[in-house]
């Protein structure tokens, strides 16, 4: 009877992918595991871990970071472990924070010794050490059965997984945008309001079939921004979908709808989220995983089209093209066709909410178009990367003194060589790109493993002002790849078992003026710390960190000069269990902040408490916070609990408390519910935000409710 059953679930995935799916039936993959389905999520471990490495990637930025996908990434290995005795050096790449010299000591391991016994065999490698395998020990596993995985519907609709989230969040305060007005007043001033609703909607769908099929479709409705009805009849304003496959005969990647593009360095062509500098101090390479399937809700910063990457023996070939319509500033229209004719800007925000947002959604067709050609033989790979952009519209910014060498055509084009190569214990890496404004950008770092006790990272960069590349995501002080020159060097040292020091010295300069900076300028950002874990779930860490980074003086004169401006934190962070279901984190955090003569000062300290009991279908997480800064300049970042999927890395600023709790239910093993709650009192202040989302508050409060089911 059971050969001939499908489950009601069943029934849906083939509705969902046969037509996708039926070329690639009789197909084979890779070799790799056949692993057994998912661990039901009790099983799952350490999710304090899980939040702490991610938190270590991203606080060190200054800017606001989706890292959506990479929580996604992990949370995906966690359920479906990579098989240590079949996994590639691409698979093991997704596990983001191990290094190639050590993903190259793991497969040489392999060929010598033939497949691993158990996790433990991982300590008689170099570069696993017990820290390390503690922290890869949820996304891997050691499985002696190696089988050929093969393509065949039946295997697809019983080993694959559904997920669909449907998430709601909301203000409950309310913000001006959202308030009555006269319609005398409203019609006098169409944009005095948002056209929508207050609350944001996101719902996906997404299956996968280990990591060898992607199949998706997301959408997101941002607070202010109409509803089935309006400027959106269709429902949400954002929708991206996706089909993904890699690994299938000579096929390694198959990207359809919406994509990202990673190669090298970041230099020549990047899309998506990447990392610079952080306290995971030597883990300064990226490594281009080459096309990916996009899954995030950013409305302007990926691929639309198709893309494939072909296997020929030891060379690798990606093709690519994109085509999609993106927001632009509109300064002239046709006044017949209403197409733009001149753009002054290309807007990031995604937010469509008033007439006036509207009028610039979609405005300007972008089209990019590119390849890439990659030679990997044994621990060295060398590729050339390049690409085509075209807008379809006139670009004409408003150029001033300091920004005269940006990208100011409709068209463009950058080309990039990079390499990787390890020999022993050293990685050795970098790229050059050059565009066709003529400029360049070069980049070259090493990764040693000097002892088992001691690791380092130098890295070098050079990128003239005249580089151009909206493509470009590299490692840098900068957020975009053009004028810098900078070295940094970056160690870890494990002094015993317990002890260990991370620190990082990034001297930095910048040849040509910038924004707010009048002349060419130099600065440095230094960064140490060190932890302390007597236990496994003991962690505690003291770091202090400096930063200068020049800017013109706040004084007004005739003649303007630069001033330093100088940022130092110092933060004292403790994580323990105080039973086996419960523990405490604390964290206490000042800064001092110098420009000039505006100087300002202040402290974050926090309390969280987590409850996690295997047995129980809840977990909850709290968090009361008090802080107290004398303005914007001393504002500090702290990484949040939310929902799954969900991220938030909020700033404290200005005088108050803020507090949250989250909440999970797990109903059964494929449906489970969260919610979450997080309100910010200010005691220095009766109004927050400005313009249409000024709150005539001293409070603000965000409400969160989530479903995931999986099937």
């Amino acid at each position: 009877m059971r050969k001939n059953q499908f489950t009601f679930s069943g029934k849906i995935k083939i509705l969902l992918l046969a037509v996708l799916m039926y070329p690639a039936v009789s197909l084979h993959a890779q070799t790799t595991q056949e692993e057994p389905p998912p661990a039901p999520p009790e099983q799952t471990i350490d999710e304090e871990e899980f939040h702490q490495r991610i938190e270590s990637l991203i606080e060190e930025s200054d800017e606001e970071i989706d890292a959506s996908e990479l929580i996604e990434e992990l949370e995906m290995l966690r359920q479906r472990p990579l098989n240590l005795n079949a996994a590639s050096a691409e698979d093991l790449r997704r596990i983001f924070f191990l290094t190639d010299i050590q993903i190259n000591n793991l497969i040489l391991h392999r060929q010598r010794f033939g497949n691993l016994i158990s996790m433990m065999e991982l300590q008689t490698i170099d570069g696993f050490t017990s820290e390390v395998i503690e922290q890869i020990s949820p996304y891997v596993m050691v499985d002696e059965a190696v089988a050929r995985r093969v393509f065949r519907m039946r295997d697809i609709f019983e080993r694959g997984n559904s997920q669909y989230f449907l998430r709601y969040h909301r203000l409950f305060e309310e913000q001006r945008g959202f308030s009555p007005i006269e319609p005398e007043e409203l019609e006098a001033n169409p944009n005095a309001r948002y056209l929508g609703s207050p609350y944001r909607l996101y719902s996906r769908y997404r299956f996968t079939y280990y990591n060898n099929i992607s199949i998706g479709v997301t959408a997101e409705k941002d607070p202010g921004e109409e509803f089935f009805r309006g400027s959106q009849p269709y429902g949400f304003d954002f929708y991206s979908a996706h089909f993904y496959m890699r690994d299938v005969g000579s096929i390694k990647s198959l990207a359809l709808g919406d994509y990202q593009v990673q190669f090298g360095q970041g230099l020549t062509l990047w899309s998506g989220l990447a990392f610079g500098k952080s306290s995971e101090a030597v883990n300064v390479k990226k490594n281009g995983l080459g096309l990916r399937p996009y899954t995030s809700v950013d409305e302007n910063n990926f691929m639309r089209g198709a893309g494939t990457t072909l296997r020929l023996g030891e060379l690798e070939f990606t093709a690519f093209y994109s085509s999609k319509y993106r927001d632009a500033n509109v300064l002239e229209v046709d006044t017949i066709s209403q197409e733009a004719l001149v753009i002054t800007s290309l807007q990031q925000t995604g937010l469509h909410r008033t007439p006036r947002e509207l009028e610039n959604k979609n405005s300007v067709q972008e089209t990019f178009m590119g390849s890439n050609l990659t030679w990997r033989r044994s621990n060295f790979h060398v590729g050339v990367t390049g690409y085509y952009m075209e807008l379809g519209a006139e670009f004409r910014r408003n150029l001033s003194f300091y920004n005269q060498f940006d990208l100011n055509q409709r068209t463009n084009w950058a080309t990039g060589l990079d390499y990787n190569y390890i020999y022993r214990n050293f990685n050795i890496f970098g790229e050059i790109a050059t565009s066709e404004s003529g400029g360049y950008a070069i980049l070259n770092g090493v990764m040693m493993s000097l002892d088992p006790r001691l690791s380092m990272s130098i890295v070098h960069r050079k990128f003239s002002p005249d580089y151009q590349s909206l493509l470009s995501v590299a490692f840098s002080e900068n957020t975009r790849v053009n004028n810098e020159n900078g070295l940094y060097i970056g160690i870890n040292s494990r002094l015993s078992r317990q002890w260990s020091i991370n620190a990082y010295a990034d001297h930095f300069s910048f040849p040509w003026m910038k924004f707010r900076t009048y002349t060419p300028s130099m600065g440095y950002d230094y960064l140490a710390q060190v932890n302390y874990r007597p236990e496994r779930r003991i962690e505690m860490y003291a770091r202090y960190r400096i930063k200068n980074k020049p800017l013109n003086s706040p004084e007004i004169g005739t003649i303007r000069f630069l001033d330093d401006v100088v940022r130092q934190n110092i933060r004292l962070h403790i994580s323990y269990p105080v039973s086996p279901s419960f523990t405490l984190k604390n964290r206490a955090e000042w800064v001092d902040f110098r420009h000039g003569s505006n100087k300002q000062q202040g402290f974050l300290i926090y309390q969280d408490v987590s409850y996690r009991n295997f047995a129980s279908p809840w977990a909850i997480t709290a968090r009361y916070a008090i802080f107290d800064t004398d303005g914007f300049d001393a504002r500090i970042y702290a990484y949040e609990n939310d929902v799954l999927y969900a991220f938030s890395f909020p700033f404290y600023s200005d005088k108050g408390h803020r507090a949250y709790i989250v909440a999970r239910y797990r109903v059964n093993r494929n449906i489970d519910l969260q919610a979450r709650i997080a309100q910010t009192i200010y005691t220095n202040r009766h109004e927050i935000g400005s313009g249409l989302d000024l709150i005539e508050s001293n409070s603000r409060t965000e409400i969160k409710a989530q479903m995931r089911v999986r099937f």
